[in-house]
């Protein structure tokens, strides 16, 4: 007899729909696997069978075949243990044929029937939804990360019996039921530092600040011990709330990744990635045999954070210029093309120099000019061009140190940066893509970053002596953007004095040393 039952595949973190047909037919006992199985999917032979076996199920001692549609699709991992064991119950009549075909299955059998959690249940519920499928039966441990999805049936199981339960209708089971805007606000105790600890460095604070509000990539540089990484890991403190579009995006993402911290919950906190600078190129846009996401996609809608961004190798940087300019990352395998997500505000510390201490008025430098240009040898123009903040972060001077902290804290900064936020989102537009300045195109920077003819022209001074490129002038533009909004202003015109601002956090060749 045959029968067919629906499963699905990751690619990526999308999903596509997959048939599980079985046929039990004469001929010598066996259990085959075909449709281009990886090894997990192999081994479900041999799960699947004594599983079945300690259900109380009888195997079939006929020939079994079982093909994973579509066949040119290579399918990995052991999430195809459920529905090839239902697909062989169905075709071998131990439990009667109902309609299944907008059910889809899911899930790791143990030996003795019981259902396993498995990664990148999320996406596929999504993609489920889309094609059509109204039930989706999943083990209990991925139940609620499933019934994120609204308008989906998901139902829970902790064994195989109580799936075949499930489907002769002899057991009555509810669906499980998850309200995403409850998981959106919910409070997991994660308290991020406060901004407040942070003597001094009013410019950097102030950075900080704007690139919160419009997105902005941000480099920091200074001599060891002035607060550059202190500054950076309180800027999660002040990013605005994520919307539910977001937070769902970036729970898929871990999803697929198999690094939810909890599966069940919604990630509602903004990511903030810090690889370490012995990180390889795959590790930071992601790669692999089987595509899996990288760092640069884990920090999706958050903080992407190089710390001593100079001690990167330099091939491995540049891996970061398209993810940088496109808010994506594309990687080609032999078998397949992936395209992960990768919209995240990149965050960067370093010294000046080798030794720490170029430019600082206490600690002489000890480095040549040739070592210096080497040393920021590493960063290229391209990359450094993408980077709309550069500022210098100096030593502290002793009364400051010994005083007690004076600035704002996070939550005060955050009230500014939330209406910064709203206030350019109500200027895109509700159905816009873009969700903050750092993302708008050149149709909206003519629209929403116009120059009076006095400005244009003290503008293109200021192209001349900074030697600005196109991309610069246009990266400068957004920053003032996201400086005028912050002060509320709504004119599409742009100040001087915001852009004057603007023009400070791009003077770095100014004092890099690198000459």
């Amino acid at each position: 007899m045959h029968t067919r039952v629906w499963s699905a595949a990751l690619l990526g973190i999308e999903a596509i729909r997959v048939g599980v047909e079985v046929d039990i037919a004469a001929g010598l006992p066996g259990l085959v696997v075909v449709g281009l199985p990886d090894s997990a999917v192999q081994e479900a032979r041999e799960r699947v069978r004594v599983a079945l076996k300690n259900t109380g199920f009888a195997v079939p001692q006929r020939k079994v075949v079982v093909n994973l549609t579509p066949a040119d699709l290579r399918k990995e991992g052991p999430a195809f243990d459920l529905p090839i064991a239902v697909a062989i119950l169905l075709a071998s009549e131990q439990v009667p044929t109902g309609d299944l075909s907008t059910t889809l299955f899911l899930g790791e059998l143990s030996l003795d029937g019981s259902l396993r959690g498995v990664a990148g249940v999320l996406p596929i519920a999504a993609t489920a939804l889309k094609l059509g499928m109204t039930r989706l039966v999943v083990p209990t441990a991925n139940a609620r990360e499933a019934a994120l999805i609204q308008q989906l049936q998901v139902y829970g199981c902790d064994h195989l019996q109580q799936v075949v339960a499930l489907l002769q209708a002899s057991t009555p089971m509810a669906p499980v039921q998850v309200n995403p805007l409850e998981e959106l606000q919910r409070q997991d105790g994660q308290m991020w530092l406060d901004l407040r600890d942070v003597k001094g460095q009013h410019l950097a604070r102030r950075a900080l600040e704007i690139a919160a509000a419009g997105g902005h990539n941000l480099l920091l540089v200074g001599p060891p011990g002035s607060g550059k990484t202190m500054l950076a890991r309180r800027l999660p403190g002040i990013l605005p709330t994520m919307t539910l579009q977001e937070a769902l995006e970036v729970t898929q993402i871990y999803s697929v990744a198999g690094l939810l911290p909890e599966r069940g919950t919604l990630i509602n906190q903004r990511p903030f990635r810090s690889p370490h600078h012995s990180a390889s190129g795959p590790a930071l846009v992601g790669g692999g045999s089987i595509p899996k996401p990288g760092e640069v996609s884990l920090a999706h809608h958050g903080i992407l954070y190089c710390d001593e961004l100079t001690e990167f190798k330099r091939d491995v940087l540049e891996f970061l210029r398209q993810p940088l300019e496109d808010g994506r990352v594309t990687v080609s395998r032999a078998r397949q093309t992936v395209t992960f997500p990768a919209r995240f505000t990149l965050v960067a510390s370093t010294n000046p120099c080798p030794c720490g201490y170029y430019g600082d008025p206490v600690q002489p430098c000890t480095c040549t000019p040739h070592q210096r240009q080497q040393y920021w040898g590493k960063l290229s123009g391209p990359l450094l061009d993408r980077i709309d903040l550069q500022v210098q972060v100096g030593r502290l001077k002793p009364e400051e140190m010994v005083q007690q902290p004076t600035g704002e804290d996070s939550a005060t900064v955050r009230a500014r940066v939330q209406k910064a936020r709203q206030l350019a989102q109500e200027r895109f537009g509700e159905r816009s893509s873009i969700q903050c300045n750092a993302q708008m195109q050149p149709m909206h920077i003519r629209r929403w970053c116009q120059l009076s003819a006095e400005n244009q022209t003290r503008l293109e001074a200021v192209i001349r002596r900074l030697g600005l490129s196109a991309r610069g002038m246009d990266r400068l533009l957004k920053v003032a953007r996201t400086i005028a909004d912050l002060k509320g202003k709504t004119s599409p015109y742009l100040d001087w004095e915001d852009i004057q601002e603007a023009i400070q956090y791009r003077s770095l060749e100014r004092w890099s040393g690198s000459s």
